[in-house]
């Protein structure tokens, strides 16, 4: 399943979103994150809503890429921008390797979009 969300770039591009999207960020930009913090094992996890997963990121072309390698969905998202079709807008895309799930599980999926949309629109470059 995929979920979108997107908010204006308002002047940020990719460089930008690779250098204030870090890991310990993430609840700066996305409400439904309440915490990220080292890991015992090493690495870093994610508090949020769905509980507690190891999470990674990476920079790819337009901006970063998150993992949750340890989740049963297998959830991923990337946050990009200077892309075609639309090169001035922010979109957050998120993924799970699921074609179904629970509505209540779909929903908090889409809130996790716009949460990321609204936090980056409130946090212009």
């Amino acid at each position: 399943m995929e979920f979108y969300a997107e908010t204006d770039a308002a002047g940020r591009d990719a460089a930008w979103l690779q250098q204030h999207l870090s890991l310990d960020n993430i609840p700066h930009y996305c409400a439904f994150v309440s915490e990220v913090r080292p890991r015992v094992e090493g690495g870093m996890e994610m508090a949020s809503f769905w509980g507690v997963n190891e999470v990674r990121s990476e920079p790819i072309a337009g901006g970063v890429r998150f993992t949750l390698p340890d989740c049963p969905n297998v959830m991923s998202w990337t946050v990009t921008t200077g892309l075609d079709p639309e090169p001035d807008r922010i979109v957050i895309h998120a993924t799970i390797n699921r074609r179904e799930h629970d509505p209540d599980f779909i929903e908090s999926l889409q809130s996790f979009v716009d949460d990321w949309a609204a936090g980056l629109a409130g946090h212009e470059g």
